[in-house]
């Protein structure tokens, strides 16, 4: 069966038309849409709104504001920096490594975030596979910039050629706070002057990005809805016993996935960790398909590799090369499915520079999609529910099937 490529680019390009900020009207228009999308496919999906902040460059922002402050006057206050630096120091790690964003209660979270979730497959099946996608869009900032890693391809292609990982930045916003702290505590002023510039250069950043638009987000991430509105009527027109899906479109995944964390606590009680695997589809427009080993803004998850390794197997049996060996310093909404203890995966899409094209930058339109990419990653998401399915396991379903053929 094959996903239906007038239905990806008409969701891609439908969806790119109107802005879609985490927390925002155009994000819960696109969930309405995406759930009427699925009803017309046989299911039921529900849209759910959950508390949001909308924005990650606020907390953290100020975090590094009041560390780079701090800095600046901790030459003659160093019990000031010392203080201020190792709070700041605690929001960001907090924020990055996406705990429980207790700044982020502090300063309010007054926006709704709207996720769509949809039962198909064999909803008697013993094991479960979660597809998700998100539908908001991210804001660029001046940090985003294609010019820069292309000016570096151009001069010194080597650079890419080598790499596997990209490049930690967020260590960077950490680490300016970290050194601010500990010049305060050690009276040493190189430390203070490093992490007063890094903080304040973290700020300028942060403002930058919360200061300008929302790209249209094609890329990242309306190809991965494409993914999952393709999988619902794959499945609906080849239904897969032995195996529950469940079909997710998250929102404010952009800030840092907040969709995902309300997904979590209405879902995972449902969810037992034995029996479930969580497949996040994000970004995958871009000409070659991956699967990352690892991801994370300061820690890295590591992502199952038996889920890896039925994902790649079933890029095989369709034909499709899907990367491995990369390892990002993002962060997804797998990233919480692996904190939270369960098997993940995040199939995702590089180009040369192996980067996602387009990256949170308004070139991220639908004109710059590779529209073959996403057809593929459909394709392999499908091999891999058909993979998964367990036709001889504990479902009346999967044994009829199991005993008619």
């Amino acid at each position: 069966m094959e996903p239906d490529a007038e239905l990806i680019e008409w969701a891609i390009r439908h969806l790119a038309s109107f802005e879609r900020g985490s927390g925002s009207d155009g994000e819960r228009r696109a969930a309405e849409w995406i759930a009427e999308r699925l009803r017309e496919e046989g299911l039921d999906p529900e849209v759910t709104d959950h508390p949001a902040h909308g924005g990650y460059w606020w907390p953290l922002g100020l975090a590094t504001a009041a560390a780079g402050v701090a800095g600046l006057l901790g030459r003659r206050r160093r019990p000031l920096a010392a203080l201020v630096g190792a709070a700041a120091a605690a929001t960001v790690f907090d924020d990055l490594v996406i705990w429980r964003h207790w700044s982020r209660r502090l300063v309010g979270r007054r926006r709704r975030t709207f996720n769509v979730v949809a039962e198909a497959g064999d909803r008697s099946a013993r094991e479960t596979l979660v597809v998700v996608a998100h539908h908001d869009a991210a804001h660029a900032g001046a940090i985003f910039d294609p010019r820069v890693p292309e000016t570096i391809d151009r001069l010194a292609p080597w650079v890419f050629e080598k790499a596997d990982t990209s490049p930690p930045l967020m260590w960077l916003v950490f680490g300016g706070p970290v050194l601010v702290a500990a010049g305060g505590l050690t009276g040493s002023e190189r430390a203070r002057r490093a992490g007063t510039l890094l903080s304040l250069a973290s700020a300028a950043t942060f403002a930058d990005i919360g200061a300008r638009a929302v790209v249209p987000g094609a890329n990242d991430n309306l190809t991965g809805v494409a993914v999952v509105l393709a999988l619902a009527r794959m499945l609906r027109q080849r239904p897969v016993p032995g195996l529950r899906v469940l079909l997710v479109s998250t929102g404010s995944e952009e800030s840092f996935e907040e969709g995902m964390q309300g997904f979590a606590e209405r879902w995972w009680p449902r969810l037992p960790r034995e029996t479930t695997r969580v497949l996040v589809v994000d970004t995958v427009g871009s000409p070659e398909l991956t699967l990352p080993e690892r991801e994370g803004m300061l820690i890295p998850y590591r992502y199952d590799e038996a889920l890896k390794d039925a994902v790649e197997a079933a890029g095989r049996e369709m034909g499709v090369e899907v990367r491995r060996g990369l390892k990002f310093s993002f962060g997804s909404d797998a990233l919480i499915a692996v904190r939270d203890g369960y098997r993940a995966a995040l199939l995702g899409s590089v180009n040369h520079r192996k980067e996602p094209a387009n990256y949170h930058w308004p070139s991220d339109h639908a004109d710059n999609v590779v529209y073959e990419t996403v057809a593929d990653a459909a394709r392999v998401v499908a091999a891999t529910v058909r993979r998964l399915a367990q036709p001889a396991g504990g479902s009346s379903s999967a044994r009829a099937a199991a005993s008619a053929s």
